[in-house]
């Protein structure tokens, strides 16, 4: 469905809200009834599309009450983009600026203020892959624990480098993370010690959703890229930095990137971001046919990281943009599959950290 920003709606919602009668993303919601569902949010509202559904509003062929009331994203998204844009399509129309009082009082049932609406988990995650894709960072990672005049390694510019995550402690944004423990080396030792990460990071990260499964054997196109991805979500890797350095030669990471990765309770569908297309940067050396594609697969969202202290003053430490990667996503999955490792919905990408 087309993006028209010139669209109203009779919600009110705020000039700077990520929220406008545009995105209509999709979460899971635990409503002050005690109910979880698959909801939406425009401005500061969360709709529950149980209660639409049961109100007649949500006419979409395939949409069963059952996925709607499931407790995760997985059976709503399984059922496939046709079925997933035409709910999007029938929120938006009832929630225009010209759509009549009856079906303005049915809505209004079906809302939420969003403080009264505890945000979950919205996938069911079974696999996790996180890449490697920024340019800048993979070459400030290697100055920092290479050597500075080969920071990139000899691969970086042929290939989108990843590895698989622990999907396990994957969690919803605002849950306590607990610093890790585990061996370090410290500054000028030859033995390792045990104890707390004293080097605890954070990396500004986009994630996307996989929509659709594919066949062990068989390989992702770049060209069919678009259609397995449902949606994107804010990531956070945390990262203990001196675990990792102690670990990651030579099989990469472990204890220091799986005890937590945080994401955002709302998916961004991929229709909602294509007036946000742009081109991606230069390509060079050029890469191998498999991860060659048309048109713009790179997405301008700009991002930005605060660090908010106990009294509640934040502090602004970074900004940056989705744009900027090398990689974009439709060359990730192309290469995740290019030796027949098969997706399921539910799964997990991540882009690595955008410097």
């Amino acid at each position: 469905m087309q993006v028209d920003f010139k669209l109203k709606s009779w919600v009110k919602v705020s000039h700077d809200s990520d929220f406008p009668i545009q995105n209509i993303p999709f979460g899971i919601g635990l409503l002050p009834s005690g109910n979880k569902v698959v909801c939406t949010r425009i401005g500061d509202q969360v709709i529950d599309l149980v209660r639409m559904f049961d109100a007649g509003l949500l006419p979409v062929a395939g949409l069963t009450r059952v996925v709607l009331n499931d407790g995760f994203l997985n059976g709503f998204i399984e059922l496939g983009k046709a079925t997933t844009n035409g709910v999007r399509a029938a929120i938006i129309e009832t929630l225009q600026e010209d759509a009549g009082a009856s079906t303005r009082d049915e809505m209004s049932d079906c809302q939420q203020h969003i403080s009264k609406v505890q945000m979950c988990l919205p996938v069911n995650i079974g696999d996790y892959t996180d890449f490697y894709s920024s340019r800048e960072h993979a070459t400030n990672v290697g100055t920092m624990f290479r050597d500075p005049d080969n920071a990139l390694l000899p691969n970086w510019l042929h290939i989108p480098v990843g590895y698989h995550g622990r999907a396990s402690s994957i969690v919803v944004s605002g849950t306590p993370i607990k610093r890790p423990h585990g061996q370090t080396l410290p500054a000028g030792a030859t033995s390792p010690v045990y104890g707390p990460s004293r080097l605890l990071d954070f990396e500004l990260e986009m994630g996307y959703v996989i929509g659709k499964k594919s066949v062990l054997g068989e390989q992702i196109t770049t060209g069919e890229a678009d259609d397995y991805i449902f949606g994107l979500v804010l990531f956070n890797d945390w990262s203990a930095r001196d675990i990792q350095k102690w670990e990651y030669v030579p099989l990469g990471p472990f204890l220091g990137k799986n005890f937590a990765s945080t994401i955002s309770p709302w998916i961004v569908t991929l229709e909602a971001l294509e007036p946000f297309r742009v081109e991606g940067p230069e390509q060079d050396p050029k890469v191998l046919p498999y991860l060659e594609y048309e048109g713009k697969k790179n997405f301008d969202i700009k991002l930005q990281v605060g660090i908010q202290t106990e009294n509640g003053s934040e502090k602004i430490v970074s900004q940056s943009n989705f744009k900027y990667m090398y990689w974009n996503m439709c060359q990730q999955l192309a290469h995740h599959t290019v030796n027949g490792c098969n997706v399921r919905v539910g799964d997990l990408n991540a882009s690595g950290t955008i410097s």
